[in-house]
C-alpha cells in the first residue's frame, strides 16, 4: 500500500511540473512538451526512475491530443531520456555511462538559470516590464 501512495505522489508531482503548451507560440506543441520534459530532467525536477503520467492522463491535463503525448514519449525514449514500459508507464531513464554528461548538463543549466535570474532582475531594476522582457527573450 505504501508503494501505491508513493507512485500516486510522484504522479501528482509530475502533472504539476508541466504547463499547458501555447498553440500561438509558433513552436509545435509536441516540441514544447518535449522541451518541458527535457528541462525537468536536466534541472533535477525529475530524477532517474521517476514516473511520468500516462499518455491519456497527461493529454487530458494539458488539453492536447493523446497522439501528441505518445509522439513526445516515443521520441524521448529514442533519445534515451525516457524508459517506456508497456502496461506500466513512462519513467525517466537511468543514465548509466552518460551519467557524467547529464550531471555536467544539469550544472550548465543551473548556472544558466542563475544568470537568467540576474539578467531579469537587472532589466526590472531599469524599469523594463515583464511583458517587454518576455518579448525581448522571444525575439
Amino acid at each position: 500500500m505504501a508503494r501505491c501512495s508513493v507512485l500516486l505522489y510522484s504522479y501528482t508531482i509530475a502533472l504539476t511540473l508541466f504547463l499547458k503548451p501555447n498553440p500561438s507560440s509558433g513552436m509545435p506543441i509536441y516540441l514544447q512538451l518535449k522541451e518541458q520534459i527535457r528541462h525537468a530532467v536536466e534541472t533535477g525536477a525529475l530524477h532517474p526512475g521517476d514516473s511520468l503520467p500516462t499518455i491519456r492522463a497527461f493529454a487530458e491535463q494539458l488539453v492536447v491530443n493523446a497522439n501528441t503525448v505518445a509522439r513526445v514519449y516515443r521520441e524521448l525514449e529514442q533519445e534515451g531520456l525516457l524508459d517506456l514500459r508497456h502496461g506500466v508507464g513512462a519513467f525517466v531513464a537511468e543514465f548509466g555511462a552518460s551519467r557524467s554528461q547529464a550531471v555536467a548538463r544539469a550544472a550548465r543549466i543551473a548556472a544558466a538559470q542563475s544568470l537568467s535570474r540576474d539578467f531579469v532582475r537587472a532589466l526590472r531594476d531599469r524599469g523594463v516590464s515583464s511583458d517587454e522582457i518576455r518579448r525581448l527573450l522571444e525575439a
